[in-house]
Formats: structure tokens, C-alpha cells, sequence
């Protein structure tokens, strides 16, 4: 990997300026990239763009790719979002390891993709902040859970299968991280985990990936309660969730997808109870309808993120599936009014 990291370089005034902003004021998040990318109605020469114009398969709904072949739309809505009122802004790369890219025959411009999708977001940050330099903005350089588990067999005739070890994922996370990285981020955030092993991997990789770089950044971890049953997909309850990613000292733990918040209450109260980093939430806009649509509105979002708010449970909170910077500027006007909440001490079930 050290051909990798030669252009990588630190900027600890940013992580400074995040650390205070974070003990000022509840931090919010942005909201769903591919909710504004479907906006676009693009087509399959969009994606492929000038550099991948004769290659072998369809690239229409690799999303990440755009970064490459579409730099101004990414730009444009990061953009969006930071008008609307997001201090965090995630960079365009939720399916960009090898492993997930590997499905469009991309794997190798894996560590180009990230590098570029930091890029566009530092731009994005870099352009709001010179208009508030009393409100810094920040990139999350985010990590997705790839389309492979490693602790679930995905044949129910041979459960003791596995599509992924552990050390193919942590080789993808540790050139994904490094790629971020190299583009400018100033946190990593390993999101939607349904699989705390695929998390335990990428926690893994990001710290190989500090040791190559030379330093470190804040991390934030937000998993996935698939259901009612209040677990994960691999089985663990919220605490467990919580307990089995505290072994590295974390900028934020919190939630994201699947449920609206309405749903992720009682989940995100554990967190608020129990977690020693500040805790984050970024739920749907509601649940999807029977199109796979999603129906509910800023201002109903914004009243439903309320309570989270005002109980005093969170440190950052955005929007995932379904939202749009409408919906991230009503939930920023409500964040305006509450404060964050206090780190605690670790408070574990013996």
C-alpha cells in the first residue's frame, strides 16, 4: 500500500475545528446521495462518461462512478446539502471498495474513485466554509458494507459457507480508506453495518490505513436494526451492537437506514444510555410505500427527529433513504434548538 499513501496529508486544524464544533452544537448530518443522483434521470452514457465509454458492462445505477464520469452533478449536491445547513457531508462512496465495484468489472479504479469522491466533497466543504469561516464544514469519508457478509452464508444449503473472508475485506477498506484519505476527509465513517465481522474488518483496515499514512482521524459507526426485532442482520441486539465496536476509541456511534425514526427510537435511546462517544442518527424519511418510495416530508421528518432532539440523545443527526436537502434544512432548524449530548462513561452491562 505504500504507493498509495505518497500523496497522502494531514490537516489537524480541520479535526480541531470538528472537535469544537461538536462541543457547540448538535452537528448535522446530510442526507441521501442516490435519493438526489435519481433526481437526474441519468442514463447509461452518463455514467460511463469519456473514461469508461467502451467498457465491457453496463455501469447505469453505479452510483459512485459519477465522481469520475459526472464530477459536476456530485459536486451540485453536495453542494445543496451545505446550503441547506449540513456540517457533515458524506463523500459518494458507499459502494466503493474492489469487492462491490467488482460487480461492474471497476474493481481496479477503486482507490481512484475514493480519491475523487473526497476531492468533490472537500471542494464542496472547502467553498461553504469560505462563506461562514465561523461554520466549518466537514467531509465523511464513508465506508458502506459491501454486497458480501462475512459471518452469514449466503446459501441456506451450506450454511457454513462464506463469500468473503476477513482478510479480503480488510485489503478492500485499507486502499478505500486510503483513497478517502488522499482526497482530503477529515473523518471516516464506516456506515449501514449489518454485519458487525464487515465492520470489524473495516475497523481494522481504517487503523492499517493510519499506520501507513502516518495519522489518524475521528471514526463514526452507524449500523443498521433491520427490523422489529430490534437486531442487526447478523443477530445482535443495539447493546451488543454498541459493546462489540468499542474496542477503538470512536468519534460517534450511532444508527442510520431501514427504519424511519419513529422506528429507531427505542434503539437510539440504548445508544443515548449507554454509548461513551457522542451518539448519531440518520434515519429514513419514514417507511417506504408499496413502490419503494418514500412519502414522508421535511417538515414531518423534522418533527419526528424532534424527540431524539430534545431528550438530549444525540450529538449529530441527518437523513438517509429518501431525504433531500429539504428535508436536511428542516431537521437543521431543529437542531439549532437543542444542545448536544454529554459524552458519558462507559456504562456496559456486566
Amino acid at each position: 500500500m505504500s504507493s498509495l499513501n505518497s500523496n497522502i496529508h494531514h490537516n489537524p486544524d480541520r479535526i480541531i475545528a470538528l472537535q469544537n464544533a461538536a462541543q457547540e452544537r448538535i452537528l448535522v448530518l446530510d442526507g441521501a446521495m442516490g435519493t438526489m443522483i435519481q433526481r437526474h434521470r441519468l442514463e447509461e452514457d452518463d455514467f460511463r462518461g469519456n473514461q469508461f465509454r467502451d467498457h465491457k458492462l453496463p455501469l447505469k445505477g453505479n452510483n459512485d462512478v459519477l465522481s469520475m464520469t459526472k464530477p459536476d452533478v456530485i459536486l451540485g449536491i453536495h453542494s445543496e446539502y451545505l446550503e441547506a445547513g449540513a456540517d457533515i457531508i458524506e463523500t459518494n462512496t458507499f459502494s466503493s471498495t474492489s469487492i462491490a465495484q467488482a460487480d461492474y468489472g471497476l474493481e481496479q479504479f477503486a482507490f481512484e474513485m475514493n480519491r475523487a469522491s473526497a476531492a468533490l466533497a472537500r471542494k464542496a466543504a472547502d467553498t461553504q466554509t469560505l462563506k461562514s469561516p465561523d461554520r466549518p464544514r466537514f467531509v465523511a469519508g464513508a465506508l458502506g458494507p459491501t454486497n458480501k457478509t462475512a459471518s452469514l452464508s449466503p446459501d441456506v444449503n451450506n450454511p457454513g459457507f462464506r463469500a468473503i473472508t476477513f482478510d479480503a475485506l480488510v485489503e478492500a477498506y485499507t486502499e478505500q480508506a486510503l483513497g478517502l484519505m488522499a482526497g482530503g476527509v477529515d473523518l471516516i465513517l464506516i456506515e449501514t453495518i449489518f454485519d458487525t465481522l464487515n465492520a470489524k474488518a473495516a475497523l481494522f483496515a481504517v487503523q492499517e490505513a493510519f499506520d501507513s499514512a502516518g495519522f489518524e482521524l475521528p471514526i463514526m459507526i452507524s449500523g443498521t436494526i433491520t427490523d422489529a426485532s430490534g437486531r442487526t442482520l447478523s443477530g445482535q441486539t443495539t447493546e451488543a451492537f454498541l459493546i462489540s465496536m468499542s474496542h477503538m476509541p470512536l468519534f460517534s456511534i450511532g444508527l442510520n437506514c431501514a427504519l424511519g425514526a419513529e422506528q429507531l427510537t427505542p434503539y437510539i435511546e440504548v445508544l443515548a444510555n449507554k454509548a461513551p462517544c457522542r451518539v448519531s442518527a440518520y434515519p429514513n424519511a419514514g417507511l417506504p410505500n408499496e413502490m419503494g418510495e418514500y412519502d414522508q416530508g421535511p417538515e414531518a421528518m423534522a418533527q419526528a427527529v424532534r424527540p431524539f432532539l430534545e431528550r438530549g440523545w444525540l450529538n449529530v443527526i441527518g437523513g438517509c433513504c429518501g431525504t433531500t436537502p429539504e428535508h436536511i434544512a428542516a431537521i437543521a432548524q431543529e437542531a439549532k434548538k437543542f444542545s448536544p449530548r454529554p459524552q458519558l462513561e462507559a456504562t456496559f452491562a456486566s
